[in-house]
């Protein structure tokens, strides 16, 4: 029983899918746990220092302020900064996080920066864009980039990497396949030049994974994968998603029930109009907690006592009211909105969306409940 809208964070279930995961790998390749968006909302600070024990050898972040946050929690496992921007340069300075160059021009800013600073060997990753068109350097980039990094003692490349666009979908394994290709095929002509001018050019890491890419594409993980969703239990796929255990459990009590009349309404707009006696229950939490309008008008549910209960009407701010009538139930009693057996990607896919969007969505307002 709960007495608040909370969520548990079991860190055992995290530990479980680290070494599910790990388990597909060679001995020798790196794992990099993406904790970006507040470990995909689950508290970046408990779920980093549990990964540190397990070992893992990277973390990942995509702006500088999650990088900041996890130096804060006295966190010093290398950090790759997935989406740098120049305004941000001092501050990932001051925390020693290893940004990611994914254009000439914010190479050459990040290389001025430092050549200021008169800063040599300083960790960089170059991401290549192999087809997902959202970031990343392109082949016509490649004689810019050698001669950058020939003309600075500024940067140590520690990796050329890319990102998979569609590595949960089987039916575009062409698409992955081809981006697979483009990656290695950049990757060779970046190291083959880098030695022919400089025969000391020590071969940098090759990482392209994520969790889908680890599952599906053992060819392709290289030094280094990189998993998010994963760690949290989710593998974008149902016979994944049964060897990973959900690590958040959202749970609410319910705060009032109401007996609703035939031609009564529940909520705003006369969003659900009832045609037979109904009994509501209605909980707290709603669309400034990160449970989204959509997850209305029945289309998403919670279980009370095992039982399934529609989100009926329109989901309030801070409030949604679930149809209760078949449903032995009380004042206090605990609502999942879900659960290790009801997992977030259920109630996700009922809104036409993902586990990440719910996952991430979720407001700081909620608390936080470490489960060990």
């Amino acid at each position: 029983m709960v007495t608040e809208t909370t969520l548990f964070i079991d860190l055992e279930a995290l530990v479980h899918n680290y070494r599910v995961l790990r388990q597909k790998l060679h001995n020798d390749t790196k794992f990099l746990a993406v904790i970006k968006a507040a470990a995909y909302g689950h508290t970046p600070g408990p779920v980093a220092k549990k990964l540190v024990a397990l070992g893992v050898d990277y973390f990942g972040v995509a702006y500088a302020l999650e990088g900041q946050e996890l130096r804060a929690a006295q966190v010093d496992t290398p950090i790759l900064l997935l989406h740098p921007m120049p305004a941000h340069f001092e501050q990932i300075l001051q925390n020693k996080l290893e940004p990611s160059l994914y254009s000439v021009p914010l190479m050459r800013q990040w290389i001025d920066f430092l050549e200021y600073k008169n800063i040599v060997d300083y960790p960089v990753h170059l991401k290549f864009n192999s087809g997902l068109n959202r970031l990343g350097m392109s082949t016509q980039d490649l004689d810019q980039i050698i001669t950058l990094l020939q003309s600075t003692k500024a940067l140590k490349l520690l990796s050329v990497f890319s990102h998979l666009g569609a590595s949960d979908d089987l039916q575009a394994e062409e698409f992955t396949q081809n981006q697979i290709a483009q990656y290695e095929h950049f990757y060779k002509a970046l190291v083959e030049n880098m030695q022919a001018k400089n025969p000391e050019f020590q071969r940098p890491w090759q990482h392209l994974c994520n969790t889908s890419g680890v599952l599906n594409y053992p060819q392709a993980h290289y030094d280094m994968v990189r998993c998010g969703i994963g760690l949290y239990g989710y593998g974008n796929d149902p016979k994944h998603d049964k060897l990973l255990k959900p690590v958040a459990q959202l749970k609410a009590p319910i705060l009032q029930i109401h007996h609703v009349a035939p031609g009564q309404s529940v909520g705003y707009n006369h969003g659900f109009m009832a045609t037979q006696p109904t009994v509501v229950a209605s909980l707290p939490l709603g669309h400034a907690d990160g449970l989204h309008r959509i997850f209305g008008q029945q289309n998403g549910c919670v279980w009370i006592n095992n039982q399934r209960a529609e989100i009926i009407g329109n989901v309030c701010m801070d409030m949604i009211m679930v149809d209760v009538t078949q449903i032995d139930c009380q004042a206090g009693d605990t609502a999942v909105i879900f659960d290790s057996e009801h997992g977030a990607q259920d109630l996700a896919q009922t809104a036409g969306t993902i586990s990440y969007e719910l996952l991430t969505g979720l407001s700081k307002r909620i608390k936080r409940e470490i489960v060990f």
